[in-house]
């Protein structure tokens, strides 16, 4: 299974997005955000990092990026895409996940070890997971308050598209505890904590976050 890791500039968790690919058994394939092609991957992983200076606004630059062409296109025809902290930003800036990421609500980048618990596992990226199953996964932004209106809000919790919420502590002020939601569809997942980091014994505080890319290979697998 091939599964394309975009590089913007300034991106840097793009290797590891890639390492995490390749220890679950998956093929990573580099992408480059000034080329319209997807090299025929089988699905696309947005990582963090600060992509083009994260001037104007988180992600606001990067939507209009050739390879982000290609990829909306093709996430609205079902192709699974995964976007991590700013991944996350730019999917919500390229409208493909609702709502918006905004600075931290005590105004002050975070970085800390972060319990969550799954709240849905029907996902490309989530299936691997027990619903309610709580992992340690690393987090780290200082633009990742989620926020939408209260219609948009209850939709994501009434269709069960909320994919994982923030446990003991809320880090940046998101509206209801929200980490990560879905589209529709399922095939879009956006998450503000980082589970590539989190694949290791060696590096990571935990192994919790290997779920969401053997999650995307067992999904490829049953289609």
């Amino acid at each position: 299974m091939r599964i394309g890791v975009v590089t913007f500039p300034g991106s840097l968790d793009d290797r590891d997005a890639a390492r995490a690919v390749r220890l679950a058994g998956g093929e990573a394939v580099a992408l480059w955000h000034g080329d319209a092609d997807l090299k025929k991957v089988d699905a696309v992983i947005l990582p963090g990092g600060f992509s083009y200076g994260d001037y104007l606004r988180c992600g606001a630059i990067s939507r209009f990026a050739p390879v982000m062409t290609e990829v909306a296109a093709a996430a609205n025809g079902g192709l699974p895409v995964l976007g991590i902290c700013n991944g996350f930003q730019i999917l919500c800036e390229s409208h493909l996940l609702p709502g918006a990421l905004t600075r931290n609500e005590h105004m002050h980048f975070i970085c800390r070890d972060q319990k969550l618990r799954i709240e849905d596992n029907t996902s490309a990226w989530t299936n691997s997971y027990d619903a309610g199953q709580e992992i340690v996964v690393p987090l780290k932004n200082g633009e990742g308050c989620f926020v939408a209106d209260t219609a948009v809000l209850d939709e994501l919790e009434g269709e069960g598209r909320v994919i994982a919420r923030y446990l003991d502590v809320n880090p940046n002020g998101s509206l209801r505890d929200i980490a990560g939601i879905r589209n529709k569809r399922g095939n879009v997942v956006g998450l503000m904590p980082h589970p590539e980091h989190a694949v290791e014994e060696l590096t990571g505080p935990t192994t919790d976050g290997l779920g969401f890319f053997t999650s995307i290979l067992t999904s490829m697998v049953n289609a």
